[in-house]
C-alpha cells in the first residue's frame, strides 16, 4: 500500500493506507486537542484565528497561529521534497523517510513526556502539525490525490457530491468508480472517528497522557514494516517463478 503508484495502484491499496493513516490522524487529533486545546491535524481553524488577530491589530498574538500554519506547510514541503529527491532510486521505498520522520516525532513527544514536563505547548503543537503535514503530503502523492487523511471537511464535501451523483445514472455512468469513491471516503471518515475514540480512551487511562502518541506511532511503524515485508515476499516469489521457468 506504500509502494504502488500510478496505474498499478488499486482501490484495495488506497483503502488499506486510508484506514491506517486516518486512524493515526484521529489519535493525534484527539490527543493534541485534549492535551493542549488546539487542533493538530489541520490548519483551517488556526487560519481563522490568525486572520482575526490581524484584523484586530494583535499581530504578535497572531504570530503563533501563523507558526502553526507554517508548520503544516513545512511538513508537506519536506515530505514532497524527500520523495522527489529519492524517486529515481528504485531500490528505496521513497515514502519510507517521511513516514519514519512522522513516527520519530510522535515517539519523541511520547517518550519525553515520561521524563520531563513538556511545558512548551506551542512547540508540541507545531511538531504535531508538521507531522500531519508530512502525512497528508505523502498519502496525497501515493494515491494521486485520491486519499487525504488528516481532516474531514473536503471528505464530507466530496462524499455529498458522490452520493448525489448516484441519483443521476444517465449523467454519471461510471457507477463502479463512483461507488468505490464513496466506499473510500466512508472508510476514511469511520477510521478517523475510530482513531479519535481510541485516542480519547487511551488518553483518559494512561498516567502519562502523551504516551497515546506512542500507540499511533506503533500502528504506523507496524503497517510500514508489514508492507515492506509483504513486498519483499512477493518480489522473492516472482524471482523464484522466473528461475523455475528458466
Amino acid at each position: 500500500m506504500f509502494r504502488h503508484q500510478g496505474k498499478s495502484r488499486t482501490l484495495k491499496h488506497n483503502l488499506r493506507i486510508a484506514t491506517v493513516l486516518s486512524f493515526v490522524a484521529g489519535i493525534v487529533n484527539v490527543t493534541g486537542f485534549l492535551a493542549y486545546k488546539h487542533l493538530t491535524t489541520n490548519v483551517t481553524g488556526h487560519f481563522a484565528l490568525f486572520i482575526n488577530d490581524v484584523a484586530t491589530f494583535q499581530f504578535w498574538k497572531g504570530t503563533i497561529y501563523f507558526l502553526y500554519i507554517f508548520s503544516f506547510l513545512f511538513g508537506s514541503f519536506v515530505s514532497s521534497f524527500l520523495i522527489e529527491q529519492f524517486r529515481e532510486n528504485k531500490k528505496l521505498n521513497v515514502f519510507f523517510l517521511p513516514t519514519l520522520i512522522e513516527c520519530l516525532i510522535l515517539i519523541s513527544i511520547g517518550l519525553l513526556s515520561n521524563v520531563m514536563a513538556l511545558k512548551s505547548a506551542d512547540l508540541i503543537v507545531c511538531l504535531l502539525l508538521f507531522a500531519m503535514g508530512l502525512q497528508n503530503s505523502f498519502v496525497t502523492k501515493i494515491s494521486n490525490a485520491v486519499v487525504r487523511t488528516t481532516h474531514l471537511t473536503g471528505l464530507f464535501t466530496d462524499l455529498g457530491i458522490d452520493i448525489s451523483q448516484l441519483f443521476f445514472p444517465n449523467l454519471h455512468k461510471e457507477r463502479e468508480k463512483l461507488k468505490a469513491n464513496i466506499k473510500l471516503r466512508i472508510y476514511i471518515i469511520l477510521f478517523f472517528f475510530a482513531g479519535g475514540l481510541v485516542g480519547g480512551f487511551l488518553y483518559s487511562k494512561v498516567d502519562w497522557k502523551l504516551n497515546t502518541l506512542l500507540f499511533a506511532a506503533l500502528v504506523l511503524l507496524s503497517s510500514l514494516f508489514y508492507d515492506d515485508i509483504k513486498y519483499s515476499l512477493i518480489k522473492n516469489r516472482r524471482k523464484h517463478k522466473q528461475s523455475n521457468r528458466c
